[in-house]
């Protein structure tokens, strides 16, 4: 977690999709990010503690964060049984010098899963120095997914007004309906489910351990744009942070498939970079090895 009040701001290893693993590794040591989440999926170097060892040495780019592969892309990477893909990813985050673990709630289909779900992250935090942080998810349209998948239908308020919507998890989206000791609040999700980011901020409280900055227009799909180019309130977002103490990391996920080239990907990844440094308020900056950089 941060300390001497600095907030760590991280890269996301989803950014640079369909680029893999280690050209995140490589976009976070030229652009000056102070660390990685790892996002773990498909890609077997994802998967790999030793393989991301190599990175980090590599790199000289610490792991910040873990994400457990709790993706709908990745119901099968490291089985079937979620609970036992959430141990390991708490012990995948000790192996690497990691913190936190982000995680979902379980979908509606995992019943023996949801069932356990809060147990076991209590347990885990209990046993280890890892924060297990869940995050805010949101709901699916019904116009477009009602008639193909069943659950609990929930009155919503967007900003264009209340529909109906659909909610996969279980029991909630919002992971401050269950209440958990720690959380992260991810930026583009509050957009794609019209809720207010600043009122989710305060119902986590001190629990907020985590956060994805990342913005979104309220599209019915998750957008993960660069913060700022959205409507989300991202500078207050990270103002109320500063103001209440922070001591999280700060990790860009943005969506860059997009970007035609490498330079445009880093250029998205560099504006990403500089609204956190300029909106946590904080003077750190890890300056890259140029030496390294011109090698590679």
């Amino acid at each position: 977690m941060g300390s001497s009040g600095v907030i760590q701001v991280g890269l996301s290893t989803a950014s640079v999709y369909p680029q893999n693993t280690e050209a995140a590794f490589r976009y976070a040591a030229d652009i000056g990010y102070d660390g990685i989440e790892l996002m773990v999926w498909a890609e077997p170097a994802s998967q790999s503690i030793a393989t991301v060892r190599g990175f980090i040495r590599k790199y000289s780019v610490p792991v910040l964060a873990v994400h457990a592969p709790c993706l709908l892309i990745s119901q099968r990477v490291w089985g079937a049984d979620p609970a036992a893909k959430l141990e390991r990813s708490v012990h995948t985050a000790e192996a690497l010098g990691a913190d936190t673990v982000v995680v979902h709630p379980p979908f509606r289909w995992q019943r023996r899963y949801a069932e356990g779900f809060a147990e076991q992250v209590a347990r885990l935090e209990e046993d280890s120095s890892i924060v297990v942080a869940v995050e805010n998810m949101f709901p699916m349209r019904a116009d477009t997914l009602f008639s193909r998948r069943g659950g609990a239908v929930r009155r919503l308020e967007r900003r264009g007004g209340p529909g109906l919507a659909v909610t996969a998890f279980s029991p909630s989206y919002d992971p401050t309906d269950t209440g958990f000791r720690h959380y992260t609040l991810d930026l583009s999700h509050t957009a794609t489910a019209g809720a207010d980011p600043l009122a989710l901020a305060a119902r986590m409280g001190q629990g907020l351990a985590h956060l994805h900055l990342a913005d979104g227009r309220g599209a019915a799909h998750d957008e993960h744009l660069v913060p700022g180019e959205g409507t989300q309130p991202c500078a207050q977002v990270c103002a109320a942070l500063v103001r209440d103490g922070f001591a999280g990391h700060a990790v860009a996920e943005i969506n860059t498939q997009n970007a035609r080239t490498a330079t445009a990907r880093t250029a998205m990844l560099a504006r990403t970079l500089a609204f956190a440094r300029t909106h946590l308020n904080r003077a750190h900056h890890r300056v890259p090895d140029s030496d390294r950089a011109e090698s590679r």
